[in-house]
C-alpha cells in the first residue's frame, strides 16, 4: 500500500460519507469529497484542511461525473481508493403502491450513479497497477423485508456488480470490496421519510445502532489491508438486530 492514498469518497456531504472523508484525512491521506450540498462540503473542508479537495457533483449525471474526474488537479489526480458510498432509499410503500419517482431516483443513484464513477476511475488505476474499489452495499441486499422492495434491489445489484468487477480485476492489482451494513443512524431515515424527523427518530428507538464512524472504520481498515489482501464482502449489524424472519400473513 502506499504511504500516502488519493481517495474518492461519494456522498461525502454528510453521514458515512463524511465520516470516511474525515478518518482518511486523519490518518494523513488526501480526499476527494463528493457530494450535491456545496455548503456542507465547504464545511467539511475547513475542518479538514487542503488535504480534502470538496467536489459538488451529482453522481447521476455522467457528463458530470466524466468532466470531474477528467478535472482532478495534479495532486488529487491519481485515484488510489474509490469509495462509492452515494445512495439512498427512499419510502416503504409496498410495490403496488410505490411512487414511481422514488424507485427511479434509487436506480439511478445506487445503481447507475456506482457504474459511472466507478467506469470513470477504474481504467486509471488499471494503467497504474494499483487501486481498490469500496462499494457500499447494504444488508437489504441480502435480506429482504417489506417495503424495501427496489432499494433491497439496488443493493443485491451493488453486491453482485462487485463480485464481478473482482472478477474482471483479478491480478491487476485492483481490488474490490463490499461492505453491507446493517441498522446505523445517519440522514438515511430522514431521507427515507421525506423529511419527517419524527418517523426517522422513531426507527432507532430504544437502540444503539452503528454509527457513520463505524462504518469509516471499517472503510479505512479494508483499504490499509496489504496490496495481496482482498477484503470481498464484510456485512455488519449492531448487537441489537438480526436478520429478518420470514413472514406469514395469518388470517383472522
Amino acid at each position: 500500500m502506499k504511504s500516502e492514498l488519493n481517495v474518492f469518497v461519494t456522498g461525502a456531504s454528510s453521514g458515512f460519507g463524511a465520516a470516511i472523508a474525515r478518518r482518511f484525512i486523519d490518518e494523513g491521506h488526501r480526499v476527494i469529497a463528493t457530494g450535491r450540498r456545496t455548503e456542507r462540503l465547504a464545511e467539511l473542508a475547513a475542518a479538514c484542511g487542503e488535504r480534502l479537495l470538496p467536489l459538488t457533483l451529482d453522481v447521476r449525471d455522467h457528463a458530470a461525473v466524466e468532466a470531474a474526474v477528467a478535472g482532478l488537479p495534479a495532486p488529487f489526480a491519481a485515484v488510489d481508493v474509490l469509495v462509492n458510498n452515494a445512495g439512498l432509499a427512499l419510502g416503504l410503500k409496498p410495490a403496488d403502491q410505490a411512487d414511481m419517482a422514488d424507485w427511479e431516483q434509487m436506480v439511478d443513484t445506487n445503481i447507475k450513479g456506482l457504474l459511472y464513477v466507478t467506469r470513470a476511475l477504474t481504467p486509471g488505476m488499471v494503467e497504474r497497477g494499483r487501486g481498490h474499489v469500496i462499494n457500499l452495499g447494504s444488508v437489504a441486499g441480502e435480506w429482504p423485508y417489506p417495503g424495501g422492495n427496489v432499494y433491497g434491489g439496488t443493493k443485491a445489484f451493488v453486491r453482485q456488480f462487485s463480485l464481478n468487477l473482482r472478477a474482471d480485476l483479478v491480478g491487476r492489482g485492483v481490488r474490490v470490496s463490499n461492505i453491507e451494513p446493517g441498522m446505523a443512524e445517519t440522514e438515511f431515515s430522514l431521507v427515507r421519510y421525506h423529511g419527517d424527523a419524527e418517523k426517522a427518530k422513531a426507527v432507532y428507538a430504544g437502540t444503539q445502532p452503528l454509527t457513520a464512524e463505524d462504518i469509516a472504520d471499517t472503510v479505512y481498515w479494508i483499504a490499509t489491508r496489504p496490496a495481496h489482501v482482498n477484503i470481498n464482502t464484510i456485512s455488519l449489524m449492531p448487537e441489537c438486530q438480526a436478520f429478518s424472519s420470514f413472514a406469514v400473513k395469518r388470517q383472522s
